[in-house]
């Protein structure tokens, strides 16, 4: 086995309680001291004497740290082994890892798994809570499935359908909009810009008729999204493509049973189900008190987490439609599982699958050249990424950004879509761009012109995969900052200049900010003319402005991490590609934040490190594919 790479983002803290094998894989960094704790709070409540098997549970735990459901013995000490090992330190060969099978079968016979702290299935060993979890999931699918369909009038139906979706342009939409009113669980899956949301609205839109026809109350709609900003942006979309369906509907009474669903708020998933301030994973709505819809719409469904989904399927009515929605090659869940991507292989692999799955593949929002980068990097064709990326805009300089507000450091619009790379041994190179786009937002903010602030802001997103290190946030956070100082003459003792782009890093429902929402900190007057500043943001209802000292945990943001920016789009965005070494450097991570832009992508880094990222999946263990459709286990 090679030498690991080295990860620097990781918890390297050393556990000061572990002996024998336990502080042998800490100190060698394949352990953190959190999965030290894990391991010998369980065996010590099991008085498991086996240090083998608390190895086990060790690993257990890093997997779930890392994203995984569970951890295969047989293959743990492999480089393809999912959660890969990167973030060790020295030759992993060398430390003494037990015999495979016999390691396995340990487990299966020990005090932890008699006591089902841990589950052993299929040679992979599970903490017993994600184990009860995933068992779950596919037995609220099949048991959702196998109630009789639910009723559709075929020929109203049929006749919204051609409305809704007019014209060979909206084939796929037509399609998966007849799957999802005909299924009690369905997949709207596709690519940005495929038309996800305007099949929504349509679904919804179609769905309605289909209640007012049966005599049955209005359709009471839940929108929902892992986070604030995606929760704001689908409530967004679905109004404005709802317009559009309505613009097409001539007939008074049906316009007045589709036009309410245009005001259905949106809300986080978290929220949705009944946020709980006792426990983090137990909500107010569940099996005894279930959520009162009759459709729940669960948008950028890629990022829910194995735990959520698990208490969302609990708390839907078993007649309640659940519609989920997302690009099943974006970036996975923060935390374990990779649900969606899952469930989507599993309704493909299957001939009778629990849930209608409904693939939109046209490109309709953004140009032929960020659709060509876009389609290249989910099949893995490196040859054909870096071709795109060598076909250089002609009118494109790269960092010679425009000063309008409205445009913020982006050229002029391509209806083609432009597509630059830089491979510039010195990112620094971006600090004209950077500098112009930041200066932008400055003076708008300055002049007390928020709506432009906002607009400039929302022009460019700088993208990074750390937080931390040469190419983490960060640092392009304190750089840029100090740029912006250098040209404006803000004082860098300053927390809330004018100027400032901030990051919501946690809901606040008090105050009305969400996590992921963006705003800047602007110039403004009392009513006695006294100056004073405000933090404008831009919410699904317009723009909101309050004193800053009312926000809570907020970051600046000249930069963002990918995986915050999911959920969300801007004209423009540069993304900056970490060393070749960097465990976060994959495929997802390059498609979703190319998939972030509108009318420009940026890419900022070597062809090695281009090709590293295509080469590089995300790998994820789980049992989720296999329970409901067969192998593999393993979900690329």
């Amino acid at each position: 086995m090679t030498t690991s790479m080295p990860h620097h983002d990781r918890d390297r803290a050393t556990a000061r309680s572990a002996t024998g094998l336990l502080a042998t894989f800490n100190q060698a960094g394949v352990l953190s001291a959190a999965d030290v704790h894990v391991a010998t709070t369980l065996a010590r409540l099991a008085s498991e004497p086996d240090e083998h098997v608390a190895l086990a549970a060790a690993l257990a735990s890093r997997a779930v740290r890392h994203g995984s459901v569970a951890v295969d013995l047989r293959t743990i000490a492999t480089d393809a082994a999912p959660p890969p090992l990167e973030d060790a330190d020295g030759d992993l060969e060398l430390l003494p890892w037990p015999d495979a099978a016999t390691w396995t079968d340990a487990v299966a016979v020990s005090a932890l798994a008699q006591q089902r702290a841990l589950v052993v299935e299929h040679g992979a060993v599970y903490l017993q809570r994600y184990h009860h979890q995933e068992v779950q999931v596919v037995a609220d699918l099949h048991a959702r499935a196998a109630q009789v369909a639910p009723p559709v009038d075929g020929d109203l139906l049929d006749r919204g359908l051609a409305r809704v979706f007019p014209g060979a342009g909206f084939a796929e939409q037509r399609a998966a909009a007849h799957s999802s009113v005909h299924a009690w669980t369905s997949i709207i899956t596709g690519g940005p810009g495929t038309g996800k949301t305007t099949t929504v609205a349509g679904v919804l839109a179609l769905l309605a008729e289909q209640a007012a026809a049966a005599g049955q109350r209005p359709l009471h709609v839940g929108l929902a999204a892992p986070t604030g900003k995606a929760a704001a942006r689908v409530r967004g979309a679905v109004a404005e493509a709802l317009s559009g369906i309505l613009s097409r509907t001539p007939e008074d009474a049906t316009r007045a049973v589709i036009a309410p669903i245009g005001d259905v708020e949106a809300t986080t998933l978290h929220r949705l189900l009944g946020w709980n301030p006792h426990s983090r994973t137990r909500f107010r709505h569940h099996r005894g008190n279930r959520l009162p819809h009759d459709v729940i719409l669960v948008d950028e469904a890629s990022m829910v987490s194995l735990t959520h989904m698990a208490r969302l399927l609990e708390a839907v009515r078993p007649t309640a439609r659940l519609i989920l929605v997302g690009d099943a090659d974006q970036l996975v869940s923060v935390d374990a599982g990779a649900v969606l991507a899952d469930l989507v292989a599993a309704a493909e692999d299957s001939s009778n699958p629990p849930i209608a799955l409904a693939r939109l593949r046209t490109v309709h929002r953004f140009g032929a050249r960020i659709g060509r980068l876009a389609e290249a990097l989910r099949r893995g064709d490196a040859d054909m990424v870096v071709a795109t990326l060598r076909s250089p805009d002609e009118s494109a300089t790269g960092v010679s950004p425009s000063t309008d507000a409205s445009s913020a450091g982006s050229p002029a619009p391509d209806p083609d879509g432009s597509v630059q790379w830089i491979e510039e041994a010195d990112p620094l190179v971006l600090r004209p761009l950077l500098t112009a786009h930041a200066r932008t937002v400055h003076d708008a903010a300055s002049a007390g012109d928020s709506g432009s602030a906002l607009a400039a802001l929302g022009a460019h997103r700088l993208l990074c995969a750390h937080r931390e290190g040469p190419y983490g946030v960060r640092r392009w956070n304190q750089l840029t900052q100090l740029w912006l100082q250098e040209e404006t003459g803000t004082s860098p003792y300053e927390t809330m200049y004018i100027g400032r782009p901030v990051l919501v890093t946690k809901n606040d429902y008090a105050v009305g900010v969400l996590n992921g929402d963006t705003g800047v900190i602007v110039a403004s007057r009392r009513p006695d003319g006294t100056p004073v500043r405000m933090a404008a943001f831009e919410g699904a209802r317009g723009e909101q402005r309050f004193a800053p000292s009312r926000l809570g945990e907020i970051e600046t943001m000249h930069a963002m991490t990918v995986h915050k920016a999911q959920g969300s789009q801007a004209a423009e965005v540069t993304v900056l590609l970490p060393d070749t070494d960097s465990r976060l450097l994959t495929r997802e991570l390059l498609y979703t934040a190319v998939t972030r832009a509108q009318q420009t992508v940026r890419i900022v880094g070597s062809e090695a490190v281009v090709r590293a990222a295509v080469g590089r999946r995300v790998v994820r263990s789980s049992g989720l594919r296999t329970r409901l459709a067969g192998p593999p286990t393993m979900t690329p």
